[in-house]
């Protein structure tokens, strides 16, 4: 825990404007309009050099207590190689958003979504969302969406296009719910592909049996330590379940693409863009479930934003 003697410097979202560089980095120049990936790696290990960087024992990432600060500041330093220049027609706001994308495309990656899958996403949050939206940039034939929140799967039926489902609340028999959602949404072979955006243990267990004969379920949320999952139906299936933490290569990259192409559009996601010294206003507008994305404006001068 951090103490109050000991405070700790939030947020690993964030883009920002290049104000200074090292004599050795080649890769950007001052003025330039950048991403920032919070997670650095010791590039020297055995994860790294097999190119899984992401699970690297000695990953330092951004707002990581008890000693790793986070990138809203005004000013954050970071190794060259962890910053990705943005297309000219792409906002810092926008860019912002290119690191829950990148969890979600490193998702989309691990379940081999190609065109032709039908994919269930469970939770309609920032990360449910961007799952959908990469699901469909990646071809996916049908994407559904499913929550307990109303509001934001209204939000995810209107952002997308998907069909949604609305889980009851008071059933404590997750197979009945994934019979219902597969009668509701005409699912009668199940979906190809779930990506479980929650870390809940009935989202996951309905979404498990609401998969297919030799189905992926890709768990992306993060929630409970422990989550029991129904292994019987599973081998029964021969189901893939798969785990997903941040993102790997490539899938900073392949965020970027996808804005630039326009394939992914976050620009919806953003509901409010609060100044650097009212910081706290956008936690407690989340804290109240307001908006989908409130984003925190850097310092002009720096043109850092997160």
């Amino acid at each position: 825990m951090v103490s109050d003697e000991q405070p700790l410097v939030m947020g690993h979202e964030a883009s920002g404007i290049v104000h200074s560089v090292g004599p050795a980095v080649t890769k950007v120049v001052t003025g330039d309009r950048v991403s920032i990936e919070p997670g650095f790696s010791c590039r020297r290990c055995k994860q790294c050099k097999a190119g899984r960087y992401n699970i690297c024992p000695e990953m330092s990432f951004a707002a990581d207590p008890p000693n790793n600060h986070g990138t809203l500041t005004r000013l954050f330093r970071t190794p060259e190689d962890f910053v990705y220049p943005i297309p000219e027609n792409l906002s810092l706001e926008e860019a912002v958003l290119v690191e829950p994308l990148s969890v979600a495309v490193h998702g989309a990656r691990l379940a081999g979504i190609t065109p032709g899958h039908t994919v269930l996403v469970q939770g309609s949050g920032t990360i449910g969302l961007l799952c959908a939206a990469t699901a469909k940039a990646f071809g996916a034939k049908q994407v559904f969406i499913s929550d307990i929140n109303q509001t934001r799967l209204g939000f995810a039926r209107d952002y997308l296009g998907c069909p949604i489902f609305l889980p009851n609340i008071s059933s404590s028999d997750p197979e009945k719910e994934a019979s219902r959602m597969k009668n509701i949404l005409n699912l009668s072979d199940g979906v190809d592909i779930v990506l479980e955006c929650t870390g809940v243990e009935s989202s996951l267990q309905t979404g498990i049996y609401a998969s297919g004969s030799g189905g992926v379920v890709v768990q992306i949320g993060l929630g409970s330590t422990n989550l029991t999952v129904p292994i019987i139906n599973m081998c029964e299936k021969e189901t893939v379940l798969k785990t997903a933490w941040r993102y790997a290569p490539g899938d900073y990259e392949m965020a970027l693409a996808l804005l630039n192409s326009g394939r992914v559009n976050v620009q919806p996601l953003i509901s409010k863009i609060v100044p650097f010294e009212q910081a706290t206003k956008a936690w407690e507008m989340t804290l109240r479930g307001e908006g989908i994305k409130n984003l925190i404006r850097g310092v002009a001068e720096l043109g850092d934003a997160d």
